[in-house]
C-alpha cells in the first residue's frame, strides 16, 4: 500500500514514519503540507514533531495548511489516517479525533520507554496486536496530555475509543491514562508514543512498534 507522509515546517520524526512504513512493507510516500495533494495514497501518517514551532497550540496553525484539507475530507470518507504525537495533536485540533493535549502535569519534556496496554484491535493501525498486548515503545512529549470532558471520555471508553493506555506509569497526567483514541469509525488512530522508533532491534527499543505499520497489509491480505 502507498502511505503518505505529510512534513510540516518543524516536523522532526517525517523520515523515520517513512521508514518505518517501508518496514512495515508499504510503499511511503512524501506529502508536502503546502499542496493540496495526496498523490494517490491509500492512507496518511501525520509524525511527531514540532510543527509551525507549536507558537500558538501545537496542531493548531497546522490544521490549517492545504494538506490538511484534503487529509479532512478523506478520513471522513474512510481513509485510514494515523497522527502520532505532533499528528495526534493535529488531528484534534482538526476535530477529526475528539478531545485535547496539553502540557504535561509535572510541566516537563519527557523521553523514555513506555509501557502500553492496546485496547483497540479493529482498526486498520492496529490488527497486527491482540487485545489486552502489552507492548513497549518509545515516548517523547512535553504536551502529551490527553484531556476531555467527563461526557466525552465515558462515550469513548463506552463505545470502544480508547486505543492505548499507559501502563506502569503515567508520563503524562493523561486522563483515564489514555495513550492513543480513535474515531468511531476506527479509520482515523490518533497515539502520543510514537512507534516508530521502536521498528528495529538495532534502535535499542525493540520492534513492538512495528505493528502499527504491518497492519495495514495485514488487514488487506485479510
Amino acid at each position: 500500500m502507498k502511505i503518505g507522509v505529510v512534513t510540516f515546517p518543524g516536523s522532526l520524526d517525517d523520515v523515520d514514519a517513512q521508514r518505518a512504513v517501508r518496514l512495515g512493507g508499504n510503499e511511503a510516500v512524501a506529502l508536502w503540507h503546502g499542496e493540496h495533494d495526496l498523490k494517490g495514497v491509500d492512507a496518511v501518517v501525520l509524525p511527531g514533531g514540532f510543527s509551525y514551532g507549536d507558537y500558538l497550540r501545537c496542531g493548531a496553525i497546522s490544521r490549517f495548511s492545504p494538506v490538511m484539507a484534503e487529509v479532512v475530507e478523506a478520513a471522513q470518507r474512510g481513509m485510514p489516517v494515523l497522527g502520532i504525537c505532533n499528528g495526534f495533536q493535529i488531528l484534534c485540533e482538526s476535530h477529526l479525533l475528539p478531545g485535547a493535549l496539553i502540557r504535561n502535569d509535572h510541566r516537563k519534556f519527557v523521553c523514555r520507554d513506555q509501557r502500553l496496554r492496546i485496547e483497540r484491535t479493529d482498526t486498520p493501525w492496529t490488527s497486527a496486536y491482540s487485545a489486552g498486548q502489552e507492548i513497549t515503545v518509545v515516548l517523547k512529549n512535553g504536551e502529551g496530555g490527553y484531556v476531555a470532558d467527563e461526557a466525552t471520555l465515558d462515550r469513548l471508553e463506552g463505545e470502544g475509543q480508547v486505543v492505548a493506555r499507559y501502563v506502569e506509569h503515567n508520563p503524562n497526567g493523561s486522563l483515564r491514562d489514555i495513550a492513543g483514541v480513535s474515531n468511531e469509525r476506527g479509520n482515523v488512530v490518533g497515539l502520543m508514543p510514537h512507534p516508530e522508533h521502536s521498528v528495529e532491534s538495532l534502535t535499542g527499543s525493540g520492534t513492538d512498534g512495528l505493528g502499527f505499520f504491518t497492519s495495514l497489509v495485514e488487514a488487506v491480505l485479510a
